[in-house]
Parts: C-alpha cells; sequence; structure tokens
C-alpha cells in the first residue's frame, strides 16, 4: 500500500503559463521525490500598462511517500 501527500505550490514566467508549471515543476524536483501529479489549481496575470507582463499559477502536487 502506498500513500500519497499533496503539496501546494506558486510559480510564475514571463512568457506563459506552460512555462511557469514547468518551471514550478522543475523547481519542485529538486526537494520533493516521488512526485506523480500536479493540477493547476489556478492561474494569474499581472498587466502593467495595458499590457500581461507575468504569468502565475497555483499548483497542487501529489507524490508518494517513501516506504
Amino acid at each position: 500500500m502506498s500513500v500519497a501527500k499533496i503539496t501546494e505550490i506558486s510559480a510564475s514566467s514571463p512568457n506563459s503559463f506552460e512555462d511557469a508549471i514547468r518551471q514550478g515543476v522543475a523547481r519542485a524536483a529538486e526537494s520533493i521525490h516521488g512526485m506523480q501529479s500536479a493540477w493547476v489549481a489556478e492561474q494569474k496575470v499581472v498587466i502593467s500598462g495595458g499590457s500581461v507582463t507575468e504569468w502565475r499559477v497555483h499548483l497542487k502536487i501529489t507524490f508518494v511517500l517513501d516506504e
């Protein structure tokens, strides 16, 4: 039997939501082992001068606890 845990992180990118997701998952992988999945709980953008300047995501990452 395995037990999973969910942790929440936020990530941002000056390029896109997809890039923010990739960067967030890559950074989480540096300290979270056994990651199984992630889902985007929220998306936001920062607007400056009428243009989007930053894409932000709030991720929930599922990982399996070590035996």
